[in-house]
């Protein structure tokens, strides 16, 4: 396994609130929805529709021209239900979050349908949960949002491994399956296939509840599909995008506990003024 011993002398690199100013897309005069970028979710199921709602939640608070969201009917429901500006006819996008809220193996066909068809567009693609298993099918550039857990089974390795090694274990990650990893946690860390390692801090630990993750894949597609035109240029940055939105993510939690227990719509609603704060330095 690759660990922080073997890694540009055993260091990474601090990833924090300076870095990630310089990761916000601002829109100017004249923007439109499209230029502003289109994020698609091929997310949520019957059995766990609140992960397709709440990506879209994150995703349009983080600051996007559209959302996408294809599912089946109860998600579909309930996105529009939540956010009546979702759009839910097929079309062009400029990133993809797939596979939260999905177990591969109770998924309708339809929802099936469109993840392959997602990971086969060839965009920028947020991958998590149910469809980590086929990563591997992605065609675009990849980045892997796992929890310990899940990275686990992806390695073929008990999850006290992961959690005793979690640098080189998103290192081995990265490598292994050529793909940006984002490993969730109270420390978040940002592998990239070339070796480079990135750490976010500072997430409050009452950010271990369900939904948060789904949140996290909502606010990584959204800045994919702001900074489509970058990762045309250079795939690298989708490892400094990865951990703009494990910043964001962060500190939007931080500003809905206030030191106490929160929902994740309360970190989803604290989004926007974090990234006014940081704008404003």
């Amino acid at each position: 396994m690759l660990t922080l011993s073997n890694y540009r002398g055993g260091m990474a690199t601090t990833f924090g609130a300076a870095e990630a100013r310089d990761w916000i897309a601002v829109p100017g005069p004249d923007d439109d929805k499209y230029s502003r970028g289109v994020v698609g979710f091929a997310t949520g199921s019957a059995r766990y529709p609140g992960a397709a709602v709440l990506g879209v939640e994150a995703a349009l608070r983080t600051g996007v021209g559209m959302v996408r969201y294809l599912g089946a009917g109860r998600p579909t429901r309930l996105v529009l239900q939540r956010r009546p500006e979702a759009v839910t006819a097929e079309g062009r996008v400029q990133a993809w979050v797939v596979g939260s809220g999905q177990d591969p193996d109770a998924l309708d066909d339809y929802s099936a349908a469109v993840r392959d068809r997602a990971l086969a567009d060839g965009v920028p693609t947020v991958i998590d949960a149910g469809a980590l298993a086929f990563a591997d099918r992605a065609v675009g550039a990849r980045v892997l949002v796992p929890h310990a857990g899940e990275l686990a089974r992806l390695l073929g390795r008990e999850r006290a491994e992961v959690t005793a090694d979690a640098p080189g274990a998103a290192l081995e990650a990265a490598s292994r399956l050529a793909s940006v990893v984002l490993l969730k946690g109270h420390t978040s860390y940002v592998a990239d296939p070339d070796g480079g390692l990135l750490d976010v801090s500072g997430a409050p630990a009452w950010t271990a509840t369900a939904g948060a993750g789904d949140a996290l894949g909502g606010v990584l597609g959204a800045l994919l599909a702001t900074h489509a035109l970058e990762l045309d240029a250079d795939p690298g940055a989708a490892a400094p995008l990865a951990a703009t939105a494990a910043v964001l993510h962060g500190l939007a939690a931080e500003r809905a506990s206030r030191g106490g227990p929160f929902t994740v719509l309360d970190l989803c609603a604290e989004l926007p003024n974090v990234i006014r704060e940081l704008l404003r330095g």
